[in-house]
């Protein structure tokens, strides 16, 4: 058997020189902030819950009247509207890296959830901003502050923490709702300005293209490429323009990243899919071709007006791109309904991760060796 990826359109093609990109032999996903808390319904091979690393390595206090690990409450993860994850990479004879991508929405759900899972975040060399969104930048400077601070140990940051972030930094955003989509309801809180990012402590690095990071392990995209015609944008958006409310159906400084996973393929990240998670998928693809292993993010499909996008995407996801992913993890603005609707077509391979979950994912490179993967290009 060999791996067959089937791309949709002619302007994929003028992809032909491959970024440099190495495989990761071990990929390490701690899921540090998610609107869904889940801690019992069963997960794949390689998934954790959160409860059972707290009892595996010892962080619950254990209780004297009953010689048993007391839960403490106040010591575990809480959801909240936005979305931020620790990515480890590992190849092996080299030291693991350490990236962040994005840092939820306010000043306390990433740091104190990160104090919960045991996680340090003072060796995290970059933050990769996905987009300019209150909910993905709310923590940004927060975790600048929780980083550079020594820590109990006196352990110290290794070098100054990199903040990858898009050039085009909104002014303000506003949310316009429909069904007319003119009236600004509300503003967003303001994102971290590329001043406030150095003071707190980092370099600000300003990206337009794709480009690979952490060691060559880790891959940030450029602007994604709007192909699919389904997926057209997002209805409301709005942007503060010279004193005014302007439209902003496509969020263009929105980015995906992934990790290429030796004998798995892409691990793809999408924060929101405010471009499309099958406009994100096709360009990732096209870039690389290599199967897709893993997408996971929020995938926007909530609501009314994006209702209408759900079976198509689902529909291309798990019949058109072939192989289809091995795992789909809908998390943050994907919506009830895109759920139920990956959960009948992937079954077990929709998983219902949230804040607190552990991801490991370990490569096979000797797979790779025996396995050719050719492309083929259907122009339908």
């Amino acid at each position: 058997m060999s791996w067959c990826l089937v791309l949709h359109t002619t302007r994929d093609l003028k992809f032909s020189m491959l970024p440099s990109l190495r495989k990761v032999d071990k990929l390490t996903i701690t899921f540090l902030v998610d609107n869904a808390i889940e801690w019992f319904t069963k997960l794949p091979p390689g998934f954790t819950h959160e409860l059972p690393q707290h009892l595996q390595e010892h962080r619950c206090t254990v209780d004297e009247a009953t010689n048993t690990p007391m839960l403490d409450f106040n010591d575990i993860c809480c959801g909240a509207h936005g979305f931020s994850a620790l990515i480890e990479t590992e190849i092996i004879g080299e030291p693991s890296r350490l990236v962040l991508f994005d840092t939820g929405p306010d000043k306390t759900s990433l740091v104190h959830n990160s104090t919960a899972m045991g996680v340090s975040l003072h060796k995290v060399e970059r933050v990769i901003v996905s987009h300019w969104h209150a909910d993905h930048t709310g923590g940004l400077l927060s975790f600048l502050e929780h980083r550079n601070k020594p820590s109990s140990s006196n352990e110290t940051p290794p070098q100054l923490c990199v903040v990858d972030v898009h050039p085009n930094r909104p002014f303000a955003r506003g949310i316009a709702p429909g069904p007319l989509y003119d009236k600004v309801i509300a503003r967003l809180s303001p994102d971290p300005t590329f001043e406030e990012i150095e003071s707190a402590g980092a370099i600000v690095e300003r990206h337009t293209n794709g480009h690979a990071v952490s060691g060559d392990m880790v891959w940030v995209s450029g602007e994604i490429p709007r192909v699919t015609s389904f997926e057209t944008g997002l209805p409301g958006a709005k942007r503060f323009v010279e004193g005014a409310w302007v439209d902003e159906l496509h969020l263009m400084d929105e980015r995906y990243a992934l990790i290429d996973v030796a004998g798995k393929g892409l691990v793809i990240f999408s924060a929101c899919s405010h471009a499309g998670i099958v406009n994100v998928v096709k360009d990732a693809i096209a870039r690389f071709s290599r199967p897709v292993y893993m997408v996971i993010g929020g995938l926007h499909l909530s609501g009314d007006s994006m209702a209408a996008r759900i079976p198509p995407t689902v529909g291309w996801l798990s019949e058109s791109l072939r192989p289809s992913p091995t795992y789909i993890l809908p998390m943050h603005c994907s919506g009830f309904g895109a759920k139920v609707a990956l959960e009948q077509a992937f079954g077990e391979g929709t998983v219902p991760a949230g804040v607190g979950i552990k991801v490991q994912v370990v490569g096979d490179r000797e797979y790779d060796k025996r396995l050719a993967a050719p492309v083929v290009q259907d122009q339908s």
